[in-house]
């Protein structure tokens, strides 16, 4: 079973940039998406940024409100996802979770594709 839980989120003033992590356990080969996805009150959840890792390939992906300010890493061994975000608006504020897909094929970045959520991290941006 995997496990996520995340960290980094916090209070930043507009323009200003926050890194958020996702420690990952009890990974298996059919882990092949980790994704970042927001909620904000009384909004539905949304994909923010997705990797997706088969073998040496890797793609990407990201929301077309975060193209450009938001970059999605992992690092080698798997057991940690990154969310680095650069020129944050106060549009930016809610609830990041790190996701996991465990089912072994491509992914994009709709929820109900992934079957692991973390607990969630804040994000405020004021401006």
């Amino acid at each position: 079973q995997v496990q996520l839980e995340e960290s980094g989120g916090g209070s930043v003033q507009a323009g200003g940039s926050l890194r958020l992590s996702c420690a990952a356990s009890g990974y298996n080969y059919r882990t092949k998406c980790m994704g970042w996805f927001r909620q904000a009150p009384g909004k539905e959840r949304e994909g923010v940024a997705r990797i997706y890792t088969d073998g040496s390939y890797t793609h990407y992906a990201y929301g077309d409100s975060v193209k450009g300010r938001f970059t999605i890493s992992q690092d080698n061994a798997k057991v940690t996802v990154y969310l680095q975000m650069n020129s944050l608006k106060p549009e930016d504020t809610a609830m990041y979770y790190c996701a996991a897909a465990t089912g072994g094929s491509w992914c994009g970045l709709g929820t109900y594709e992934y079957d692991y959520w973390g607990q969630g991290t804040q994000v405020t941006v004021s401006s």
